[in-house]
């Protein structure tokens, strides 16, 4: 019985912090998705591009 009361101390401290938090907008989040999406696809590209690249001069020189 004794941790109940230290549980619902606990439980509202962490609703107090939540009320302090700045939360993002609906529009911040699309945005910065986006921008994550985007980032990613340019990696995958460039990654994908030195690997053929790689791979080509590698089998040059072992012929």
């Amino acid at each position: 019985m004794k941790h109940y009361g230290k549980i619902k101390i606990f439980l509202s401290q962490v609703k107090v912090e939540l009320s302090k938090v700045s939360w993002s907008t609906r529009q911040e989040l699309i945005g910065a998705t986006g921008v994550v999406i985007v980032i990613t696809l340019l990696l995958t590209v460039c990654i994908g591009a030195m690997d053929s690249l790689l791979s080509v001069l590698l089998n040059y020189f072992i012929r």
